[in-house]
């Protein structure tokens, strides 16, 4: 075939949105720390990403099917979520090359990956 003009700028690693890295690095966070089937009932869902002056603000949803599951990605004392969100943080900001507030939060929505809705919203779905 021809040589044709890219399609992306040189320094361009996908054409999806930041947001998109941002919930998988979350994620591969919680399959890191989290054991068992936790992690593959779990989706990662953006609520907030501002850019501003200093930093990022980033607002995820840890969604889950029960509430069991919350309570281990939550742990004692809140001791999981907190290494869940400063090993994420630290990722983020490298990935970002910024400086980055997160905040997560673990919600139960049970049967989610049965739902057609909740698959489109959290990323899944066509």
């Amino acid at each position: 075939m021809p040589e044709g003009e890219p399609f992306y700028e040189d320094d361009s690693i996908s054409d999806l949105p930041e947001k998109f890295f941002v919930s998988e690095l979350i994620r591969e966070k919680i399959y890191e720390q989290a054991h068992d089937e936790i992690p593959y009932h779990t989706a990662v869902l953006i609520r907030e990403f501002k850019e501003k002056e200093t930093l990022t603000k980033i607002v995820a949803d840890i969604i889950v099917h029960r509430e069991t599951q919350k309570m281990i990605l939550i742990g004692e004392k809140g001791s999981m979520i907190k290494k869940l969100g400063t090993a994420s943080r630290l990722d983020i900001e490298a990935f970002l090359g910024r400086k980055v507030f997160l905040e997560l939060f673990v919600k139960v929505k049970p049967k989610w990956r049965d739902n057609d809705l909740h698959l489109k919203e959290y990323g899944y779905g066509q």
